[in-house]
């Protein structure tokens, strides 16, 4: 390995919340080389994100950060570094790429001045706009970044950062919000990027398929304590570590078995305990002996040349074995009406003003959109962002008005949607009870009743019920999705509407939460209509799967039938674009 970089060493990281401090990052060791792509992977509240903003100098003042270790950047020590010299370190050494572009370009502005901004002649804005393989560079330049869907706004963001040369990247999540073709183009700009200017990439991400397709190396964080380090193939390949055999079995793919549940990670048996001389994932291990609660394990070099920090690594590959071995789906409730009926929809938004005094102009989002869903049964609609899937979701829901055709409800009841951000749908100074017992109040329940109600919810979707009194700020994004599901399911809906509940998850979460949706609709007799650009969760829930392009539907059938004989080019461009895990031996 050449001189690194970028050298990690003992780097320990507190923030305080609510008056409290906490140990986010717990002696974490990395080197970086040029050139070299390094995934980052681990659950929500790991400390992913942490070690990018410490690498920066932007740990937030408000959590008053108490840091120790060594991180040096180049020449640079960035622990204890003033502000001038990390304002140096930026500009000259170490750019991000973050999860959402458009919070990190400013909307008043256009984009070719932003990125005059950073030091760039007009001729080198139009050659790096180009560079990154955005259509028309002088249409981009002169637009501003509302105008330019989540992928060209990411481009943008690679091309500013990638144009100042960094020796280091910082990619936080940037292809998570994004669709499989979209992602599969800025995975490839990256490593091409990477490997024609010599510039290390920390990729930050909660899809192993993401880290097997595009780094050398991986990380797998835990409570901010590494649990394994090594050449990503090996790690994918045979995991040495109980959470990353965790993370890989919870993963869901093109080949994942249908007919079962997926496999989840415990949580039941403790939270994360990151203080004390143990191991901190003792309280979730299912293989943990009374040694890991007494000393923390080393993160030990194996003969493989990877690290793991595990006193009982020989048991791993039996508890990968098992963890497979997931529950059936229980039988589904349904009936030979239809929960949805939507017949030639189609729907148009007002665009760019032709001229200073010109009509504006009509963008089409749907064109006669034909589809119906049966009671008890799921169909999930994909399609690249743009493609009008969350338009028909919304005119589904009654919450957008069609242009033309016709939407029946059975029965006319109104149905229920589960949105992508749960937290933003919850309303923040009601609790979850009173806010599951608001769709209680048409039924003039009594308050006993309405309260007997609100726990049979919260415990059909895995929360305890005396949990009802909390705020949605005191439970998890995992808490909050389950508590919208509660709160739609308490009064049993005949439609359910998701609307992308797990693009933002990692995968854990997003196991559990395809669980609970596939298990209470077939028990429920719901039909479900789950918008998603995931194809492997498409697959996974749903009895058909519809493919939306530019707001026409160029496929519909069965699931396995779409994934492995798609009919439309479209749809075949979807599949082909799917990250897959690469094991030695699917590579030889």
């Amino acid at each position: 390995m050449s001189e690194p970089v970028l050298s990690i060493r003992g780097l320990h990281v507190r923030l305080s919340r609510d008056g409290r401090a906490n140990t986010v990052l717990d002696g974490v060791d990395l080197d970086l080389a040029p050139g070299e792509v390094v995934a980052l992977v681990g659950e929500s509240g790991s400390g992913k994100s942490t070690i990018g903003l410490a690498l920066q100098g932007l740990l937030p003042a408000e959590s008053q950060p108490e840091i120790s270790g060594s991180i040096r950047l180049s020449k640079h020590e960035i622990v204890g570094a003033k502000a001038g010299e990390l304002r140096q370190v930026r500009r000259d050494l170490i750019r991000s790429v973050p999860q959402d572009p458009m919070g990190a370009l400013n909307p008043t502005m256009s984009i070719g001045r932003q990125m005059a901004e950073t030091g760039l002649s007009p001729a080198e804005v139009l050659d790096w706009l180009g560079r990154v393989g955005l259509p028309d560079p002088r249409r981009i330049a002169a637009d501003m970044p509302h105008r330019l869907s989540g992928g060209q706004r990411q481009r943008v963001l690679i091309a500013m950062s990638m144009a100042a040369k960094p020796r280091v990247l910082v990619a936080d999540e940037p292809t998570t919000a994004l669709d499989v073709t979209v992602q599969a183009q800025i995975l490839t700009l990256l490593t091409d990027l990477a490997r024609e200017q010599g510039t290390a990439i920390l990729f930050i991400t909660h899809d192993l398929a993401v880290a097997a397709e595009l780094s050398n190396r991986v990380m797998v964080l835990f409570g901010g304590r590494v649990a394994e380090l090594g050449e990503t193939r090996a790690v994918v390949k045979a995991p040495a570590h109980p959470y990353a055999a965790g993370l890989l079995s919870a993963r869901f793919d093109l080949s994942s078995d249908r007919g079962r549940q997926l496999s989840t990670l415990s949580t039941e048996r403790g939270r994360t305990r990151i203080e004390g001389p143990h191991c901190n994932y003792v309280a979730r291990c299912p293989i943990s002996t009374p040694e890991c609660s007494q000393r923390r394990p080393d993160l030990a070099l194996r003969e493989d040349g990877r690290r793991a920090a595990c006193f009982n690594s020989d048991k791993v590959p039996d508890l990968l074995s098992s963890a497979r071995a997931a529950p059936a789906w229980p039988e589904a409730i349904g009936g030979n009406a239809n929960a949805l009926e939507l017949f030639r929809i189609h729907k148009s938004f007002a665009g760019r003003r032709k001229g200073l005094f010109g009509a504006k102009a009509r963008t089409r989002v749907l064109s006669g959109v034909d589809l119906r869903i049966g009671l008890g049964e799921c169909v999930a609609l994909v399609g690249e962002s743009g493609s009008g899937k969350s338009t028909l979701l919304r005119i589904a829901a009654g919450l957008v008005e069609q242009d033309e055709g016709d939407v029946s409800w059975f029965g006319g009841i109104p149905p229920q949607v589960v949105f992508q951000d749960a937290v933003a749908a919850l309303t923040p100074w009601l609790t979850v009870g009173e806010q599951i017992g608001d769709r209680l109040r048409p039924l003039n329940v009594s308050k006993a009743e309405q309260q007997r109600r609100v726990a049979e919810a919260l415990e059909l979707v895995g929360i305890d019920p005396a949990l009802s009194g909390a705020l949605p700020a005191e439970l998890s994004g995992g808490q909050c999705q389950r508590v919208t599901v509660a709160r739609a399911v308490v009064v049993p809906p005949k439609l359910l509407l998701c609307d992308e509940p797990i693009s933002a998850m990692d995968v854990s979460l997003a196991a559990q939460t395809l669980n609970l949706l596939g298990t209470l609709r077939r028990q429920m007799g719901m039909g479900m209509l789950f918008v998603t650009h995931d194809l492997a969760a498409a697959r996974l829930i749903a009895d058909r799967i519809a493919v939306l392009e530019k707001g026409q539907l160029v496929e519909i059938g069965e699931p396995d039938q779409i994934i492995s004989d798609p009919q439309a080019p479209y749809t075949r461009t979807l599949v082909s674009a799917v990250p897959r895990l690469v094991t030695e031996e699917a590579s030889a």
